[in-house]
């Protein structure tokens, strides 16, 4: 497994240096595991003397791909996402550049030279438990500098933040890859672990000050998220690599206030009016969320996703709007609309337990039919784009799948 995955890793690194460009084009997504991937990146490739050009998505939607992809002689890397969409990826650059993908969500494998997936999953490692985006990325950082005489040891506790982040817990700790990385963080005295009474509790040196996991987390998962269109991304960066200052900390908690106000509304507004189907309960927040980032819709998902208004027996699905522009490139005619989908610790044991579906086996399956983007998805957690209108069509599309499910039961 894993070394099936460095092997591969130190051949892409290979033809990295071999490539007749200087510069990186980095892309990584904006939660605390995608900033963290960007972060380690970074730092690696400059350290190795490479420029970077950086940008944050919260998804790797074509209409961008198209762009970033339409020159030629470049190293692009996608961190945190792209590992299912690598055959379309290949499809757009036609070998033009040379594409690496560090990821972690389920993966499609891709014949073609240009294209190389990194991602655990094509190698036998559970992106949802063993390795987080962040863990990849320290590894294929740490093979880079290991193969010029230099160590990403340094950036080891960045891989582990991310695992963190995404809540990638066996018994309430870190396992698999995520937990050798902690461990190496650990020895360079940037990590803390604690034995609590449900797991273990970590803290992290960011910028030379200690702080507990969760609030760099936080941080982190604002700025990126709530803060997406202000510029957020690029400072979560900045934190992970030099820490938190009071100017990001006043920003961080102006954002958080932000945040409560607009999810206390929304919430108020669904205890009245929220639609359910058979297998699901849904709603359409449109543009209400603004100038919050589309991630956020997920992370409302997942905060009310026990509330006791909620049928914890359906899946819960939220729909917001695309903006059409995205920071560093400008407008783009998305016309789309992103659901996020979460479940209920009620049906978080029931799909564990083999018993219901997880969102991964049907929503991309059902966003596919109507002509829409699926990208990263897993079991307990999934968002995919249609366009705006399709709403009701896609919440009819996914009950035909669900029920064609039941009935092959």
């Amino acid at each position: 497994m894993i070394e099936n995955l460095l092997t591969a890793m130190r051949e892409a690194i290979t033809l990295v240096k071999k490539h007749p460009a200087r510069e990186v084009t980095l892309i990584h997504h904006n939660d605390t595991d995608g900033l963290t991937s960007g972060a380690i990146l970074l730092s690696a490739f400059e350290e190795a003397g490479y420029g970077t050009t950086r940008y944050s998505l919260e998804k790797p939607y074509p209409q961008v791909l198209e762009v970033l992809l339409s020159r030629q002689d470049q190293i692009i890397i996608f961190a945190d996402f792209a590992g299912k969409i690598a055959p379309l990826i290949s499809e757009i650059n036609r070998r033009k550049n040379l594409v690496l993908i560090l990821d972690h969500h389920p993966a499609e494998p891709v014949d073609d030279p240009t294209v190389l997936n990194l991602d655990g999953a094509l190698f036998g490692l559970r992106g949802d438990r063993d390795i987080s985006a962040s863990a990849t990325c320290y590894l294929f950082a740490n093979e880079l500098l290991e193969s010029i005489g230099l160590t990403a040891r340094p950036l080891a506790h960045l891989g582990a933040l991310g695992a963190v982040g995404d809540g990638f817990y066996v018994d309430g700790a870190l396992s698999g890859v995520n937990r050798e990385v902690m461990k190496v963080a650990v020895e360079q005295g940037l990590m803390g672990v604690t034995a609590t009474p449900d797991g273990e509790a970590y803290t992290m040196v960011i910028g030379g000050r200690e702080h507990p996991s969760a609030e760099i987390c936080e941080a982190l998962d604002t700025v990126g998220g709530v803060g997406y269109y202000s510029d957020g991304a690029s400072r979560g960066v900045q934190i992970c690599r030099y820490g938190l200052d009071p100017a990001n900390e006043a920003y961080i908690q102006e954002l958080i206030r932000q945040k409560d106000r607009i999810f206390e509304k929304e919430t108020e507004r669904l205890k009245k009016e929220i639609q359910t189907t058979e297998h699901l309960q849904w709603f359409d927040v449109e543009d209400r969320f603004e100038p919050m980032g589309i991630k956020m819709i997920g992370v409302f998902c997942n905060d009310i996703k026990d509330s006791d208004f909620l049928d914890e027996t359906r899946y819960l699905a939220g729909f917001q709007h695309v903006p059409d522009k995205v920071p560093g490139f400008g407008d783009i005619a998305f016309n789309a609309t992103k659901i996020s989908m979460r479940v209920s610790k009620y049906l978080t044991d029931r799909i564990r337990a083999g018993e219901k579906p997880g969102l991964d086996t049907f929503l991309p399956e059902a966003t596919s039919h109507l002509g829409g983007f699926a990208d990263a998805c897993h079991g307990l957690s999934a968002a995919t784009t249609v366009g705006i209108g399709e709403e009701k069509l896609l919440i009819e599309e996914i009950e035909s799948v669900l029920n064609n499910k039941e009935r092959k039961q």
